[in-house]
């Protein structure tokens, strides 16, 4: 067998390798802890619809200002649509405070 046939197998396995790969979408949605209620009705009706079709769910919490000693607002917000979107999706990964953001991640059920 010559180089250049090789080459060629070569490059149709990792074609056909690249093809089965199944890659994973991450949707994002960002809040602060003062939104209001209809705006965080919309974030969970868009969060819902992107579970739904089957990609993960990014929930960022960013704190700005004075909003950082009051932090527990944002965690009654974070409880309050982890309560709501629970029947779609389940909690894959939740990351401490990084500077002024937190995030979560939800997976589809």
């Amino acid at each position: 067998m010559d180089f250049g046939k090789f080459k060629y197998e070569e490059k149709k396995k990792a074609q056909q390798s690249k093809k089965k790969q199944q890659t994973i979408k991450v949707k994002e949605l960002r809040m602060r802890p003062n939104i209001g209620d209809h705006d965080l009705d919309n974030k969970l009706k868009m969060g819902k619809k992107f579970l739904s079709e089957g990609y993960k769910l990014k929930l960022t919490l960013m704190y700005r200002g004075r909003e950082m000693s009051r932090q527990d607002l944002g965690q009654e917000l974070m409880q309050r649509v982890l309560s709501s979107l629970s029947e779609h999706a389940e909690l894959e990964k939740d990351s401490p405070l990084t500077g002024r953001k937190k995030s979560i991640i939800l997976a589809p059920k």
